[in-house]
C-alpha cells in the first residue's frame, strides 16, 4: 500500500546500476522502474523479494524474465529517507536461480557505498 501523504523518497544509483539498467530491454526497464517508483512512495512491488544473505527485507530483488534471458534489479529500502539501486544485471548462469557469488559481492560493496553516502547526506542535511 502506498501512502500518498508522505513525500517521495529520492532515488540514488550506485556504481553502474543506472547504465546497466539502460542496457536492459525496454520491457524489463519498465518493470524495474515501476518497482523502484513504488519503493520511493513507500510501497513494495508484488514480485520484489528479499535478497538472501542480507538479513531481512531491507535489500530487495526483482527478477524479470524476458525472452530466454533473466534480468535482476537489487535495491535497498533500508534507509528511512532514500532508495538506493545497488545493482542491475543480466543473469548469465544457466544452472539454478541462485544469484552468482560475484554479483552478491558487488551488491555488498555497493551497499557499503550507499551506507556511506546516506551517512554523509544525514550529516550535511543534503541530497
Amino acid at each position: 500500500m502506498v501512502d500518498e501523504t508522505k513525500p517521495e523518497k529520492p532515488l540514488f544509483w550506485i556504481g553502474r546500476s543506472y547504465d546497466d539498467l539502460l542496457d536492459c530491454p525496454e520491457e524489463v526497464r519498465r518493470t524495474f522502474g515501476f518497482a523502484l517508483g513504488l519503493a520511493q512512495q513507500g510501497g513494495k512491488f508484488v514480485d520484489a523479494k528479499p535478497l538472501k544473505g542480507f538479513g531481512g527485507a531491507g535489500i530487495l530483488e526483482v527478477v524479470e524474465d524476458w525472452q530466454s534471458d533473466t534480468f535482476r534489479c537489487v535495491y535497498s529500502v533500508r534507509f528511512a529517507g532514500a532508495v538506493y539501486v545497488l545493482h542491475t544485471f543480466q543473469k548469465k548462469s544457466k544452472t539454478g536461480s541462485k544469484t552468482p557469488k560475484q554479483e552478491i559481492d558487488l551488491v555488498k560493496v555497493r551497499l557499503k557505498a550507499a551506507e556511506e553516502h546516506y551517512q554523509e547526506r544525514i550529516k550535511k542535511g543534503t541530497k
